[in-house]
């Protein structure tokens, strides 16, 4: 198992991030960070956090200081030029309402590869940022590779595009990172116990606002 990505998406993500991610975290949302030393730099990590806006993978990805590779509808990977380009930021197909397996599988060859793998826990959007409803598909991954979770808290962003708005509003963004949790044995109520231990530390951090 590789303990980095490859090193042209690494590059990639630095010049997406320091070009367009970072400063539109900074000076248009007045983005606040907190928690950066909590964060591994290598080997292979499953981040996990709440989801209110589109804009969220890329604003962790650039909030964790390494490249984060995420699921992306099995359309977008028919398109030439665009597949290459989504892949190369760490993107890996999933087909539209298909079964969890499929998934994880995809997320155990990106770890294989030394991404870190972000999931959001409700699996969708939710409008307030919290999770009603976690699912267990990333304490199950880091069963199986033994790889620490990462609690990330996004506030603000479900403010960003509200509904009817066609352009994103300056609102403040405030993410917050927890320690990693250690990953749990493969039985249910293992599982279960660290997903709820999850949500319960980004439910925390998002409830001390901006």
């Amino acid at each position: 198992m590789r303990d980095r990505e490859p090193p042209v998406s690494l590059a990639l993500y630095h010049l997406f991030k320091w070009s367009v991610v970072a400063p539109m975290l900074r000076f248009y949302f007045r983005g606040r960070v907190y928690g950066l030393e909590n964060v591994p730099q290598r080997g292979p990590l499953i981040v996990v956090a709440n989801h209110a806006s589109d804009f969220d993978p890329p604003l962790l990805s650039c909030c964790v200081r390494r490249p984060v590779s995420y699921m992306a509808k099995e359309e977008l990977f028919r398109v030439p030029v665009l597949k290459q380009a989504i892949a190369l930021y760490g993107a890996y197909p999933v087909k539209r309402g298909s079964a969890d397996r499929s998934a994880i599988r995809a997320a155990l060859h990106q770890l294989e590869q030394g991404w870190a793998v972000g999931i959001f826990l409700s699996g969708t959007r939710t409008p307030d940022g919290r999770i009603p409803d976690a699912k267990l598909g990333a304490a199950m991954i880091a069963s199986k590779v033994q790889a620490p979770l990462l609690p990330v808290s996004l506030w603000g962003t479900e403010a960003i595009l509200p509904k009817g708005s066609r352009f994103p509003r300056p609102v403040p963004i405030t993410v917050r990172i927890g320690q990693p949790i250690q990953p749990p044995a493969g039985d249910r109520a293992a599982l279960e116990q660290v997903t709820q231990r999850c949500v319960e530390t980004i439910h925390a951090m998002h409830d001390l606002g901006r």
